[in-house]
């Protein structure tokens, strides 16, 4: 009983340790602001600051208007309503977070170009010379907020979808007896009630859209993630890259609280016995119409791409397909393999150790540590990369000592440091999936396991372990393709001559050879297919059963 004890107090010392570590990064970043501010930042705060904060503003709340509208349009329509194609259409409409947005938006600008096939075909058809139209130009803050817009609507359409199918019915026939028409009962009946999960939904679309850096740097946009590198690479100033990354987290923090904010005291509940409503059968051009709602986000976002992307790949006989690209895709499996392996493993130790020690302190580290999803990874990249560096520099300096001899950078710069890196951002995907599939198992297990002699290190290998396999799998296969579609901590952190499929998709498109980067982007996009097609099919069918 003693040693039983002693072991939950050091799982929870464990957990809150491993916590600590991976919340660094984040923490070091938060303090930069509290350091002497150089020229660099004077020089940004006074001139280039104002248009970063603009214009990722602006590019936020493009981008929540266009989620909001796509994803609850679409949740709408396929939960209420059968019409044609949509048994097919519910899980095609998620396959755009198998296109990365950085991904879309070369796809897009090859297309939609002065010299693509849209605008030329136009000239042919017309006669038309340059100066005789006006086009949208796509290298646009605009442009830039359809692109993401396109690519993350499914995180709204995914939990808005849940919320409404589980209305009960009794809810909606109130509103159909108010006199409401179906619409009249979808803007002030369902959608009321599902303006939790719209908020949730739409706040981890704001996240990725803050935390990218593929798609506002290809479209030259000054907003935060592009100044943190330009700070840090044209500038040289890596604390003012810093305290511009601190700035972000700022942004980061606001969207959280308007989530907050935006729900305020709503709590909405079902009760068990409550029946969800039968969806209604569409025919004729209501039953059309609702098809094309549907469809044309599952064709704008994956299939025009990726038919580009095809197009791009076969017509052009320089593209890459030789041994630098399975030296890419071995680069990029190593790390996204290496990583998800790691983070699987933590995952488990911290979900069990919170569980075995019921600590309130080691909960509340798993939930720090889970904090590294919504941070974007320029930021993560700026807080591993500074403090690593002053590490290796004592190092060094401790090694000459010690030997005589330099010893160089031991840390910086290795896929080591890549790995950490990847654990922070991404470690809350493997976290929750293990923590949902230990909740599952009944707590009478460890009483059981005890009684029998096993220690609990031997209880979570022989019996807990195999029973959330699947749970465990399901995390590593999510976390291995976060880190396949990773580019700013990837480009930031990577070992010297250790592109990968992100890495290179992004030099190919910034020097304009958009035919041989679409190779690696359709590399990256087959790898997020596979596991995307399996796992959202197998969520409809829980959630119909």
């Amino acid at each position: 009983m003693l040693f039983f004890q002693s072991f939950r107090r050091g799982a929870g010392a464990l957990s809150i340790g491993i916590a600590g570590f991976l919340a660094l990064p984040i923490l070091w970043v938060a303090a930069s602001l509290a350091q002497p501010a150089g020229d660099a930042w004077r020089h940004i705060a006074a001139t280039l600051l104002p248009a970063y904060v603009a214009n990722t503003a602006i590019l936020v709340a493009l981008v929540a208007c266009g989620v909001m509208s796509i994803g609850v349009l679409a949740a709408w329509l396929i939960a209420s309503y059968r019409f044609p194609g949509a048994r097919l259409l519910e899980w095609a409409l998620a396959l755009p977070l198998a296109m990365p947005a950085y991904v879309m938006a070369y796809a897009y600008t090859d297309w939609l170009q002065f010299t693509g096939p849209v605008q030329s075909a136009l000239r042919a058809a017309t006669g038309w010379q340059a100066h005789d139209y006006g086009f949208p130009e796509i290298r646009s803050l605009g442009g830039a907020a359809v692109v993401l817009a396109l690519a993350l609507y499914p995180y709204v359409y995914l939990i808005a979808r849940t919320a409404f199918r589980d209305l009960p019915r009794s809810s909606l026939e109130a509103g159909r007896l108010a006199g409401h028409s179906a619409w009249g009962t979808f803007w002030r009946v369902a959608l009321p009630l599902a303006r939790p999960a719209i908020a949730a939904g739409t706040t981890l679309a704001l996240m990725e859209t803050l935390a990218d850096f593929g798609t506002v740097s290809y479209f030259a946009l000054e907003v935060f993630t592009t100044g943190i590198f330009k700070a840090w690479l044209a500038m040289g100033d890596r604390v003012a890259a810093a305290q511009l990354s601190s700035c972000l987290l700022g942004f980061v923090v606001l969207v959280l609280a308007l989530e907050r904010a935006s729900r305020g005291r709503a709590a909405f509940h079902a009760t068990a016995a409550a029946k969800p409503v039968p969806p209604q059968q569409l025919r004729g051009w209501p039953a059309a119409l609702a098809c094309l709602a549907c469809a044309l986000p599952v064709l704008l976002g994956f299939v025009i791409p990726a038919a580009i992307l095809l197009e791009l790949a076969a017509a052009d006989p320089q593209a890459r397909w030789g041994v630098r690209l399975l030296g890419l895709v071995g680069n990029s499996f190593t790390i996204s393999g290496v990583t998800a392996l790691a983070a699987v493993l933590l995952a488990l130790v911290m979900a069990y150790a919170a569980r075995l020690s019921r600590s309130r302190a080691a909960q509340a580290a798993n939930r720090v540590a889970a904090l590294g999803y919504a941070m974007p990874g320029a930021v993560i990249a700026i807080g591993v990369l500074v403090p690593l560096a002053r590490l290796d520099n004592w190092l060094a300096g401790l090694v000459e000592d010690l030997t005589g001899a330099p010893s160089g950078l031991l840390l910086t710069g290795t896929i080591a440091a890549l790995v950490y890196a990847c654990l922070v951002r991404f470690l809350a995907v493997a976290l929750q999936t293990t923590e949902a599939g230990l909740a599952r198992i009944t707590p009478s297990m460890e009483d059981a396991a005890r009684s029998l002699g096993a220690s609990p290190a031997a209880a979570l290998a022989r019996v807990h372990a195999p029973l959330i396999a699947r749970s465990l799998a399901v995390a590593a296969l999510l976390v291995f393709v976060d880190v396949m579609k990773e580019l700013p901590a990837t480009f930031a952190l990577r070992p010297f001559n250790f592109d990968t499929l992100a890495v290179e998709a992004y030099h190919l498109a910034k020097d304009e050879r958009l035919a041989e980067a679409a190779v690696p982007s359709l590399v990256i996009v087959l790898v997020g297919l596979v596991p995307l097609v399996a796992l959202t099919r197998r969520y409809f069918q829980a959630t119909r059963s």
